[in-house]
């Protein structure tokens, strides 16, 4: 008797050794909300309260995530430990290349609301396009980022997206854009407000509010 209880604890043992958590598509994490999708991009708004985790969840394409409040995350990879903690703030932009399923959960170990926004691209092209609109602040195979900072009534310099993109607010401001007739377009936008634009643009972006504020600009390779 003696033997086989200790067979069985062996067996019990040896199940929660090779035990691994499930993981889910990304999409279909409960804290990412699909906010847009199409044959381009993949748009979620991650929304995580304080002391809560994600589930482990796959990205299968490269991505760009942009910041949207002030906190603390751990992040921890499927069979790993978690990371140390780092700290997130509006517009912190960080732009990912994926060459095969990246497979992670997301802990909010900071006093605030986590909010991000998620931007997978689903489309890396064969021959990306070589013209910037702008600085570049952050790139990845499928896709360039641009980031204005716009103190109040400044104006961003006159641009050209050739390709298709993504117009992300990071903050709260007053949004003017203006094209080069001088024709513009005046928007009070919140943080995570976002516009996909599918046609060849020239605009300058400029604040018309009180405070100052950012914009994150993704544009297809």
């Amino acid at each position: 008797m003696k033997d086989l209880s200790c067979f069985a604890l062996a067996f019990v043992f040896s199940g929660v050794l090779v035990a691994q958590p499930s993981s889910v598509a990304v999409e279909e994490e409960p804290h990412h909300h699909v906010l847009l999708k199409s044959e381009s991009v993949l748009v979620m708004r991650v929304t995580l309260p304080p002391a809560e985790s994600t589930l482990f969840h796959t990205h299968s394409h490269d991505r760009v995530a942009i910041d949207l409040t002030d906190t603390a995350i751990t992040l921890q990879r499927l069979g790993e430990p978690e990371s140390a903690p780092e700290s997130t703030k509006p517009g912190r932009v960080s732009a990912s290349e994926l060459n095969g399923p990246y497979t992670h959960r997301v802990h909010n170990v900071g006093p605030g609301v986590l909010e991000v926004l998620d931007v997978e691209l689903l489309y890396r092209p064969k021959q990306p396009g070589s013209t910037a609109a702008a600085k570049v602040e952050a790139e990845n195979p499928s896709a360039r980022v641009y980031k204005w900072t716009l103190g109040p009534g400044a104006t961003s310099a006159m641009h050209t997206h050739e390709r298709p993109y993504l117009i992300v607010s990071a903050t709260p401001l007053t949004l003017k854009m203006t094209d080069p007739e001088g024709k513009s377009f005046t928007h009070d936008v919140k943080a995570g407000d976002f516009h996909w634009v599918d046609a060849r643009v020239t605009h300058t972006l400029g604040n018309e509010g009180t405070t100052a504020g950012q914009i994150v600009e993704i544009e297809l390779k």
